[in-house]
């Protein structure tokens, strides 16, 4: 299930000047439900039947696909929060979130999975998804609202995966949430099997600080210096988020107990970067983030060299 986002952030934002690129023609296969980008080092797939979320990460020292798929908010993808927290149980809100705000989820809501729009290969080297997302607390309610994701690989960098997302409110003025509240936002919200157990800070240099939390929810909470954590398997081989955009503590931890490398299991890790913005009804918010594969020393040398050019990396928001 997905878990409540601890709400204690502080406001930091500054706009990134770079467009988004637009989609071009689909020259991938109809129909498929998974598509995939395999450049002989890492395999990462997108899931047309859960929100076109990221649902696939394997690489050739980890070839089993390590994304918890267990429930629409696992996955890897977009969740965002805006507007007030509100009691919607007459209405069929689910009570165990209740109250809440409005929370538009990539992969859907409470047993239900968001309607993709469109779902394809643009060329050799990058995926594209657009997703209508669906409410959290609701059993099956679209959000008025419009997620894109573009997933490929960093040039020059074939173990690591970079994902551009998009984001764009559709709600009508003066609706029940109401007008824009300083929200917190999961960039990206991520869910890995529970064997990558060992959860790393990365501090820079090469230096890392391992975190122990004990299972949540409530999540652990820290603030990278770098804006990479780490989690890690007991073969040595892990996955670091590199998320620049984030502004304030990041959640993560485990939850469930044992070490099970199922992706369908109910056990898993849990790791989202935050950052905190005025998300209004018409808003537009874009982010990118990076996914490197490796071990503790490959994931260093990377994330150094992804620090050195895109440290100064921040999201860009349009009509707060």
């Amino acid at each position: 299930m997905k878990f409540p986002l601890l709400l204690a952030l502080a406001l930091a934002l500054i706009p990134r000047a770079e467009a988004t690129p637009a989609p071009t023609k689909n020259i991938g296969s109809r129909g498929e439900d998974l598509l995939t980008l395999d450049n002989g080092t890492i395999k990462i797939g997108i899931d047309r039947a859960k929100g076109a979320a990221i649902t696939w990460l394997s690489w050739s020292a980890y070839p089993k696909n390590m994304v918890n798929s267990a429930d629409p908010g696992r996955l890897i993808q977009q969740s965002y929060y805006a507007g007030l927290r509100l009691d919607r149980k007459a209405e069929g809100q689910s009570k165990s979130w209740s109250p809440w705000s409005w929370n538009p989820i990539q992969g859907g809501g409470v047993a239900s999975w968001a309607r993709v729009t469109e779902f394809k290969r643009l060329n050799a080297s990058t995926l594209y998804g657009e997703t209508i997302p669906n409410l959290w607390d609701m059993p099956n309610e679209p959000a008025a609202a419009l997620m894109r994701q573009w997933t490929g690989f960093e040039p020059g960098m074939p173990d690591v995966v970079l994902v551009r997302c998009e984001f764009i409110a559709q709600r009508a003025d003066g609706d029940r949430w109401g007008p824009a509240k300083l929200s917190p936002q999961e960039i990206p919200a991520g869910y890995f099997t529970r064997n990558f157990s060992s959860i790393k800070t990365y501090l820079g240099a090469g230096q890392w600080r391992a975190e122990t939390p004990p299972p949540g929810p409530p999540w652990g909470r820290t603030k990278p210096p770098c804006q990479a954590m780490a989690v890690l398997a007991p073969n040595g081989q892990g996955v670091a988020i590199f998320s620049p955009s984030a502004t304030q503590d990041w959640n993560f931890g485990p939850h469930g107990g044992g070490a099970s490398d199922d992706p369908s299991a109910g056990p898993c890790v849990h790791v989202a970067p935050i950052d905190r913005v005025n998300l209004g009804p018409k808003s537009t918010y874009r982010f990118r983030y990076w996914l490197i594969v490796g071990t503790e020393t490959q994931l260093a040398a990377r994330l150094d060299a992804l620090l050195e050019k895109y440290s100064g990396e921040r999201a860009e928001l349009t009509d707060p």
